[in-house]
């Protein structure tokens, strides 16, 4: 049910928001070089990686895996990707993650590969589902909320996980959205200031 509930909602909605799709993806081309789509290797359900994709807000010449930002002046960030991450409108390339089965609307949002080596037993739980483009953690508080603290949601979105608790994510990212609430991070973790993973290699 949970995915034919996301392929009744994302079908109409990348048809609807194609012409969307195609001005983003112009003033990106217009305003910045580099790629339109940022394309990032995460952990999928069960640890399975996947090609992760958003529209590109920050310069080409910037560590992809770097801090997120704190606020909209942090120099990384294009201009129009200032707007883009304030609306959430960077993640609508999602949409086609959902539809190829990688993610869900609703679930854990996903993270790098090499942050799984940082997660005890519960917080791996969060891999027991596909991860989603808004979860649990998202309306809870967002950037105000430490990686503790959404990995503590994200496991509990999983123990409690029903269609009708996704109705509800979906309708309070919404007005979240709209809200432009707790874009950006505070605090990475309760233990430290900024997050420096690294990228994850293989040879």
């Amino acid at each position: 049910m949970k995915r034919l509930m996301d392929i009744l909602l994302v079908v109409p909605a990348l048809i609807i928001l194609s012409p969307l799709f195609a001005l983003i993806a112009v003033i990106i081309g217009l305003t910045s070089r580099g790629p339109i789509i940022f394309r990032q290797e995460r952990a999928g359900k069960n640890g399975k990686p996947f090609i992760f994709l958003k529209f590109r807000t920050m310069r080409t010449d910037v560590d992809p895996y770097g801090a997120s930002p704190k606020s909209g002046a942090d120099p990384r960030l294009t201009r129009i990707g200032r707007f883009l991450r304030e609306y959430s409108l960077d993640e609508l390339p999602q949409l086609v993650n959902i539809v190829m089965g990688q993610m869900s609307i609703v679930g854990p949002r996903p993270l790098y590969m090499s942050q799984m080596a940082e997660w005890n037993q519960r917080q791996r739980r969060r891999l027991e589902v596909k991860p989603g483009l808004t979860g649990l953690a998202q309306v809870s508080g967002r950037g105000e909320l430490t990686v503790e603290e959404k990995l503590e949601l994200d496991v509990r979105y999983v123990e409690t996980a029903s269609l009708w608790l996704d109705c509800k994510i979906i309708l309070a990212t919404v007005c979240q959205v709209f809200g432009r609430r707790n874009i950006y991070e505070k605090r990475y973790s309760q233990t430290q200031e900024t997050r420096t993973p690294r990228p994850d290699r293989r040879d």
